[in-house]
Formats: structure tokens, C-alpha cells, sequence
């Protein structure tokens, strides 16, 4: 995200500095910094944490307390089908492999 890219999403949320420092957490001079670019002649690079945080708040988001147990749960069942997945991979890889060594010894 550039500074102006940074300028024109304020802008485009309706928020002033001072608005756009509170919904990020920041102070409004930082603000001030990202949308100018630099801080007392050096180059000010806008940290992924807050261009994640720009989209989050033009996504509609207000806070965020991490996920509910249902995600928990479903990202789990996600997490263990995928190993189930490569494990059964890994067996058929095997199989295969012993089936073409018993072919070429014969």
C-alpha cells in the first residue's frame, strides 16, 4: 500500500486522521507519516498489520475476538482430512512402487 493508496482509503471510508488513528490504533500523527510517506526526511513504510487492518475495517469488520469453536472445529475436520488425504497418498505411492519392483524382479 502506498501513501496514497493509504490517503484515499480514509478517505473513501469517511474518516478523518483523527477517525482513521482510532479504528487502527494508531496515533493520528502515524497516520499523517503513512500518507505522506516519510517521517522527518526518511521513508515511512505502512506495515502489512495495518494494510490488513484497512481491509478488515472496509470489509465491514469492527473487532475481532478470534474464531468461535465451530471454526475451531470445522478448520480441525479440514486439517485431518488433508492428512488423511496424504497418508492414503503416501500407502498408494508405496503400493505402486513395490508393484513395479515385483515386476522387474520377475
Amino acid at each position: 500500500m502506498k501513501p496514497a493508496d493509504f490517503k484515499s482509503w480514509r478517505k473513501w471510508m469517511g474518516l478523518s486522521q483523527k477517525e482513521a488513528a482510532e479504528a487502527l490504533g494508531l496515533k493520528r500523527r502515524v497516520v499523517q507519516y503513512y500518507e505522506k510517506g516519510e517521517r522527518d526526511g526518511e521513508t515511512v513504510k505502512i506495515p502489512r498489520s495495518v494494510r490488513l487492518a484497512c481491509k478488515a475495517l472496509a470489509d465491514g469488520a469492527t473487532d475481532y475476538h478470534g474464531p468461535s469453536e465451530l471454526e475451531l472445529k470445522a478448520r480441525q475436520a479440514e486439517l485431518d482430512k488433508e492428512a488423511k488425504d496424504k497418508k492414503k497418498k503416501k500407502q498408494d505411492r508405496k503400493a505402486q512402487d513395490a508393484a513395479v519392483s515385483a515386476r522387474k524382479a520377475s
